[in-house]
């Protein structure tokens, strides 16, 4: 391992960041279970593989669960056992996660979550990654809440788009904390998010770690796609009719979709559940890859932080650069704009084999500086609360096998 090269980016942080301690009242709860109490359940074609979307069977028994049995009171105080922080970048308040890893050399390590899901995805992970090795070697791990997701404030007005977020996110991790240099790791959102440091903040990176590549490439012209490159654009191209009509929806009208979501505790829960199910290694059965207690507290933070309109803003903001991707793929919006631009910065990934699809190696060469590439035995798109161990040695051992840059 080249600890001399660790040793050169562990710096001192500041201590600028402010204590947050999570809680939501009780009156907000009690209405909670007044309204799954009061739902109008709608009729149900056979449904038992979830063709028609969320399976009436199943969410009947989680909003039982939510409304008679779940303890959000316990699962806050677990939340709270971790450490908590909240900060204002640029006039917008950022929530997140920060703990210092246990070991002698510790390296800055920021993940980013995705949707529908928020900064609980990681939560399995931080002992893992904080933990020391054999080396004394270990992480400090910085897990914010995306703006609009969880709690980080809602963005009030347009422009918060995954460049923006990554700016944010650089200075987070660089004024905010002090580190010089860090690595970034992500999924989903998450994915797009570390891309655009990578592009536009190159010179604060180490590496860089995904589990999948960013969407808006599969949406762009590709020059002389090989035969694996092909299929899995028609792949792509096949998902999009059967799987990607949610992306749609919230790209585009996502306000409309929002007021019945926000006002249906039910309605949300089969909106944000359907993913989970559907995208993760269960074997038809959502619960072997996920408890009732991850599943709702997720769903819970959404409603009551009112985040889901705010979530879907993001995809409505994006399509805005997958359209000139797909459209105009040649043409610059501006002369600093890197759209489509292939980073330098070592990059890692770990595909999971039942995320909702894999691309090929040749494939990600395009845009990334591929160094390590591995395809997974097990887990989903969640993989971070799929398979914990799994990811987290996967980043251990990239980062431990990486070259000096320079």
């Amino acid at each position: 391992m080249f600890f001399g090269f660790i040793l050169a980016f562990h710096i001192k942080r500041n201590k600028m960041k402010q204590p947050f301690k999570i809680n939501i009242e009780p009156p907000l709860l009690e209405d909670l279970v007044k309204r799954i109490a009061a739902t109008r359940w709608k009729d149900e074609i056979e449904n038992a593989k979830w063709e028609y979307g969320t399976n009436k069977t199943y969410l009947k028994e989680l909003c039982d669960y939510w409304q008679k049995d779940f303890d959000w009171k316990k699962q806050e105080e677990y939340l709270n056992s971790f450490n908590h922080y909240k900060t204002k970048i640029e006039g917008t308040g950022i929530h997140f996660i920060h703990h210092v890893g246990e070991g002698d050399i510790s390296m800055p390590l920021l993940l980013t979550h995705g949707y529908p899901d928020s900064f609980i995805r990681f939560l399995k992970i931080i002992p893992l990654l904080t933990r020391a090795d054999d080396n004394g070697f270990s992480f400090d791990v910085i897990l914010p809440s995306i703006p609009g997701y969880g709690f980080s404030d809602i963005p009030d007005e347009e422009g918060m788009n995954t460049k923006k977020i990554a700016d944010l996110f650089a200075q987070l991790m660089t004024k905010e904390l002090g580190y010089q240099k860090f690595i970034a790791h992500g999924g989903d959102w998450g994915s797009g998010i570390t891309e655009q440091l990578a592009l536009y903040h190159p010179q604060s990176l180490i590496c860089i770690h995904l589990t999948d590549i960013p969407f808006q490439h599969a949406l762009s012209k590709i020059k002389a796609p090989g035969k694996a490159e092909k299929k899995y654009l028609d792949a792509i191209k096949k998902w999009q009719q059967i799987d990607g009509a949610y992306a749609m929806i919230q790209s585009t009208k996502p306000q409309t979709l929002a007021y019945g979501l926000n006002d249906s505790p039910v309605g949300l829960a089969a909106w944000i559940i359907e993913k989970f199910q559907s995208w993760s290694e269960n074997n038809g059965n959502v619960e072997n890859a996920f408890t009732k207690d991850e599943l709702l507290t997720n769903i819970t933070i959404y409603w009551a932080t009112q985040t889901i309109n705010s979530s879907f803003r993001l995809y409505h903001e994006a399509i805005k650069a997958m359209m000139q991707a797909i459209y105009n793929p040649l043409v610059k919006l501006n002369p600093f704009d890197k759209t489509g631009d292939k980073t330098e910065v070592p990059t890692g990934f770990a595909l999971f084999p039942k995320d909702f699809l894999s691309p090929p190696r040749e494939f990600a060469d395009r845009f990334f500086n591929v160094q390590r590439w591995s395809e997974m035995p097990a887990g989903g798109h969640f993989a971070a609360m799929e398979q914990p161990a799994l990811l987290a040695e996967d980043i251990r051992q990239f980062v431990s096998k990486l070259e000096p840059m320079g």
